[in-house]
């Protein structure tokens, strides 16, 4: 169910970083050969880049080398690349009630749809408790799921997504509602400290809301801080402990899940390379969300349709409350689509990207059990599992426009490569002087701001005789030493 690569893709990063090391060699020759080292490694780039295959065909617009024509700067475009497409959610994960309740829902408010789907699916997976669960050898699976919406700020309508599930779960479970779900931001401590061994048992259940995900994030990158480990031991399920001082609390079989609200700049400027390779980026569920139609008089489901939804939901959790135990099983036919489907889910990628989508089979395996559990099923059929690959194609989609980080723009490539090899930046000028100065002012700035917003680049001012001069250059491991030089590490 992954998606295929295709050859006129932008390259990835892998690709990238490949060519990046045999630039970086050719450019740190040239700088041992010459003393003007920016000017001459911007003049070795055609002969760098026609050794990567990047070179522009002899005859293009823009390929000579003369002198600079004014008349014509507007005349150079480069062929372009089109910009990953919006992920769409395909018509199989709105199975059953899940389905039921987004169709309901999504006629009167102009949230996404694919907001409404997976923040219900991951409020129902804590919900129903730490109880119900799949086996995968001796690897138990709770239902509890880390949802992350990605999205405009305010145009993507992140929190009236979540306003329409919190009046639903409401009404089908009140106590829930009010008591197991937090929206302050989470410590090591604090989250155990809700969930800390007493007697009378407490609950094991706790919905962490947080609309300022990117705060979150912000911690997480801290190297010497306990939160991540512990999200990460929580979404595995299980016990937790953490000290308090020299007092140790614990938490026995606690059942965390979580729902998210950050923009694309605040990820990419947040998540630390740590975040992404140590596995708190793949238990995340990522999930690009825009606004859906627009309601200028807003809307709301009558509240008849809201409590028949609500019963619905109640009759559902019911079902799992009074099951002994409660372990989910394939059916013949889903065991059929599994193993078709195995291969590409359990396929590997060496890149950020690839980092943040390699759980995927235990998030398939968790969203098919909830969508069983939706339909009062100890058993998963073909149905549960197509809605759960139909969900994990539109995150993975997500995924790849969040962390796949190669630029789409041809001339942001080309100004990524020549910064790649050339380690001492290179300033507004000589990075027009790439293209012959046949590519606009406008042009160089939306690249800029492209290269800029991926985290791929930085610029910095270098003192002078005269006037400070602004440098351009690639960043070290892309958005990561972004991320660590704010945090401070």
């Amino acid at each position: 169910m992954a998606p295929t690569n295709d050859p006129t893709d932008s390259p990835s990063l892998s690709i990238l970083a490949a060519m990046r090391r045999g630039r970086q060699q050719l450019a740190l020759q040239a700088w041992q050969r010459s003393p003007d080292a920016i000017v001459s490694v911007a003049q070795e780039e055609p002969q760098i880049e026609e050794e990567s295959g990047l070179a522009p065909n002899p005859g293009e617009p823009g390929n000579t080398d003369g002198p600079e024509d004014p008349q014509h700067e507007e005349d150079y475009e480069p062929a372009s690349s089109p910009a990953l497409a919006p992920p769409t959610l395909a018509d199989p994960a709105l199975y059953g009630l899940a389905g039921l309740a987004i169709r309901s829902l999504a006629p009167h408010t102009e949230a996404d749809p694919a907001a409404i789907l997976l923040q219900f699916l991951a409020a129902f997976g804590n919900l129903i408790g730490p109880a119900p669960h799949c086996l995968v050898g001796s690897t138990r699976h709770g239902l509890n799921l880390f949802v992350i919406l990605v999205g405009e700020s305010s145009k993507a309508r992140k929190g009236t997504s979540w306003r329409q599930i919190s009046s639903l779960f409401a009404e089908a479970d009140p106590l829930w509602a009010s008591r197991r779900v937090t929206t302050t931001r989470p410590t090591a401590n604090s989250i155990l400290y809700a969930l800390r061994d007493e007697k009378p048992a407490t609950d094991r259940r706790l919905f962490l809301l947080s609309e300022e995900f990117a705060s979150i994030l912000h911690v997480l990158g801290r190297q010497t801080g306990q939160l991540s480990p512990l999200l990460r031991c929580a979404w595995d399920g299980g016990d937790l402990c953490a000290h308090e001082g020299h007092r140790p609390i614990q938490a026995t079989a606690a059942h965390i899940s979580i729902v998210g609200h950050v923009t694309q700049s605040e990820l990419a400027q947040h998540l630390s390379r740590t975040e992404s390779h140590n596995g708190f980026a793949n238990r995340c569920l990522w999930t690009s969300v825009r606004r859906s139609k627009s309601l200028p008089e807003g809307g709301s489901l009558p509240p008849e349709e809201l409590s028949a939804l609500a019963r619905e939901l109640r009759r559902a959790l019911d079902w799992a409350h009074n099951q002994t135990a409660l372990v989910f099983h394939r059916t013949a036919a889903a065991r059929e689509l599994w193993n078709d489907s195995y291969p590409a889910l359990s396929q590997s990628r060496p890149d950020v990207y690839g980092a943040a989508t390699s759980r995927a089979e235990a998030q398939v395996l968790r969203l098919s059990a909830i969508y069983a559990a939706l339909d009062c099923s100890p058993l998963v059929e073909a149905c549960h599992l197509q809605a759960a690959l139909a969900v994990w194609d539109y995150c993975q989609a997500s995924a790849r426009l969040f962390f796949d980080a190669a630029p789409t723009d041809p001339t942001a490539r080309r100004i990524s490569e020549a910064l790649d090899s050339t380690p001492q930046g290179l300033t507004r000028t000589q990075i027009r002087g790439l293209f012959h100065r046949h590519v606009s002012r406008e042009r160089i700035d939306l690249a800029l701001e492209q290269l800029s917003s991926l985290g791929l680049i930085d610029r910095h001012t270098q003192p002078g005789r005269g006037r400070p001069s602004t440098l351009w250059a690639a960043v070290e491991d892309g958005p990561v030493a972004n991320t660590e030089r704010d945090a401070g590490t």
